[in-house]
This record gives C-alpha cells, structure tokens and sequence, in this order.
C-alpha cells in the first residue's frame, strides 16, 4: 500500500475511533459531529457530497450513523477505508458495552443499579419521543405517509408482524405515488416479492423456544438487513423477536438494553452486543453484534457507485417515504408499549416529562439528560 494510502487509512481508522469512543447522542448527533469534522474541519468533501452520502443510508436498511462512517471511511481510503471507518466506530462501543453487561449480570440485582436504571429508562422514553417528533416532520410529507403511519401504528398492534408492516408500507406508497406509470405485468411482477414476505412472515411461529446462538446470530443479521429508519425502530425489531417470538427477553430487561445503548458512545445498535451477553456471554456478544453491523458494510460497498441515481428515481424515491413513515409507526407503537414498562408511578413519569421538556424546548444534551435521570434514580433509592 502506497504511502498516502497508508497514511489516509490511518487518518480514518483514528478519526472514527475517536468518534467511537467520544459521540453521545445518537444518530442526528453522531452526523452533526461528522460533518462538523470531515466537511468543515478537514474538508474530505463538500456539503452535497454529504448530503449525497446522508440520502443514501436512508435508502438502505441499518444504522445512519454508522453507514455514514462506512460511506466516509470509503470515501477517503477506498476498500480498506470503508473498513477502518466501520470498525473504528463500532468497536469501542461494543467494548464499552461489553463490560457494562459484564457488570449488569453481577450487580444488576443489587438497589444502586436497579435504582439507576429506575430513573434512565424514563429519559430514553423522552429521547425517543423527542426523535419520533423530530423524524415526523421530515418523514410525514403528506396524507398518504400520514395514513401510513397511522395505519402500521394500529396493525401493529393486531400483532402483525413487523417486517410485513414495514415493507407493506413502502410497496404501498411506491405504488400510489406511481399509479400512472403501472402496468399490470409490472405491479403483478412488484407483488410477488410482497406476497413471499407475507407468507413467510405468518409461517413464522410465536411461541418461546429453547435459546441457540446460530438462531440469535441469524436474528440480528435479519435485524441489521431489514431495518430501516431511526436506530429506535429496533426496538419494534428486538421486541417482536426476542421478547414475543422467543422469549427470551422480559419487556424490562430490553428497556435494561436499550439505556446501556443510550449512556454509551458510538452506535445504539451495540444494544444487540448486550443482549447478546445476556443470552450467552461473550461469544453471544460477538455473534450479536457481527450478526447486526455485518449487512451495512455490505449494503455500503454494494449501493456507494450507485448514490447519484437512487433518490431521483420515483420508484425508490417513493419506497423510502413509505418505508420512513412505517417506521414511525412502528416507532410509536413500540414506545407505548415499552412506556407501559417503564413510567411506573408519579416520579417516572415527572422524570420523563422533564426530560421532554427540555429536550424539545432547550435541546438539552441527551447525555446530561441520562445521567441526571440516574442521579434522579439514585437520590430517589435514599427514600425507600
């Protein structure tokens, strides 16, 4: 490798890795701090250019974020950049992760952590709702993304499953946005796809059945290549499978999964690397985490030539709004479940609404907002 190669791949993996271990916030964040620091700080590319890349990870499934550092990784190193980026931002999150779910198996029955957690959950309901509020006015465009929303929202709750929701929501708006250009062939050709998800997806049983580590593995790889949207719509994902479907997970410990992703750096997909660690220690850790991430370095590679075209066509244009507003319902519907879970008396709910408030209002940092819900927790544990 020539020098300047070497010395751009260096430049990657560092940066990212840095990134990786300083970038509260989730997603929006995480974009806001890289374009600050490769479009403003070293000029790798113009502002378009990282719109272009930004319109690209929405039109693939996985996390924004992190297909943003792939996409940016690739784009100043090449191959080995588009690797160096990834890794450089996920894994000191799964590290990280690792040891809070070490410490979480052995102190997560004692009061403090109990405590703790008692007063982050409540924060992670407001940034979620904070981020449905924010995606909303971007992805509800007009009364059909509108209809959509409301419409996989309540089937949701049908219990129907949450792929079919998800990619009928997309087939429909790409169809009612292109009536005038279908032709019976071609939207009987289109439906057939449609049709093998559906029947695949009523195949699938949902009772609970004994843990297996391939079987968890091929659930995140199906998580990390389906999921759109917001990095919150997993939790529709890792609801539906490991809590419904399997039962492996309570509905408390997934809302235990979610804050950990929420008071750690880097990608809130390394959620997966602590359940993995849940299910089966370590080498669960590992399998969950290369099972979730693996799909968006192969999407990235496959879809980066093709970035200029993608968002100008109709077709795809059209699935990616109905696909966002599905993912909003899904969004929404999980959040009202999991808030069930977690608002549980006058305080969690005063915690929550604060937190609200000042994240809509004053935009305050999420993470301060964390870790005053624990201080919260903490102080509220001296009086019981």
């Amino acid at each position: 490798m020539p020098d300047s190669s070497l010395a751009r791949l260096k430049e990657v993996f560092s940066l990212f890795l840095k990134l990786g271990l300083t970038a509260f916030g989730g997603p929006a964040a995480h974009i806001s701090i890289m374009h600050d620091e490769v479009v403003t700080r070293r000029k790798w590319l113009t502002d378009q250019q990282f719109l272009d890349l930004l319109g690209a990870t929405n039109l693939i499934p996985g996390p924004n974020s992190t297909e943003m550092a792939i996409h940016l990784g690739y784009l100043r190193a090449g191959w080995w950049g588009l690797i160096a980026g990834g890794l450089g931002f996920i894994v000191p999150a799964t590290l990280i992760v690792m040891a809070l779910a070490w410490a979480y198996t052995e102190f997560g029955t004692l009061p403090q952590a109990g405590w703790l957690l008692y007063g982050i959950k409540p924060v992670v309901i407001a940034i979620i709702i904070q981020a449905l509020w924010n995606l909303g006015g971007k992805a509800i465009k007009n009364i059909p993304t509108a209809l959509v929303m409301a419409v996989i929202m309540g089937l949701y709750f049908l219990g129907i499953n949450e792929l079919v929701l998800l990619f009928g929501g997309g087939l429909v708006m790409m169809l009612v946005s292109n009536l005038r250009r279908l032709r019976a062939p071609t939207a009987g050709a289109m439906l057939l796809p449609l049709g093998g998800t559906i029947i695949t997806a009523v195949a699938s049983i949902t009772t609970a059945i004994p843990f297996s580590l391939p079987l968890m593995f091929l659930t995140f790889l199906k998580i990390g290549s389906v999921l759109y949207g917001s990095g919150y719509v997993l939790l529709a994902f890792l609801r539906a499978d490991f809590v419904a479907q399997y039962g492996w997970l309570t509905d408390a410990q997934l809302m235990d999964a979610i804050a950990i992703g929420q008071v750690t750096p880097g990608p809130l997909f390394t959620t997966a690397t602590f359940i993995g660690y849940q299910l089966s220690g370590v080498p669960g850790a590992l399998l969950a985490t290369l099972g979730i991430f693996l799909p968006s370095f192969i999407f990235v590679a496959i879809s980066h030539p093709f970035i200029p075209r993608l968002r100008a066509s109709p077709w795809f244009g059209a699935l990616l709004d109905g696909v966002n507003a599905a993912a909003l319902g899904l969004m929404a519907a999980v959040t009202w479940q999991i808030g069930r879970a977690s608002l549980v008396d006058p305080l969690t709910i005063l915690i929550a609404l604060t937190a609200l408030i000042l994240l809509l209002r004053f935009r305050v940092n999420s993470t301060w907002l964390i870790a005053g819900g624990a201080l919260a927790g903490l102080i509220s544990s001296v009086f019981h």
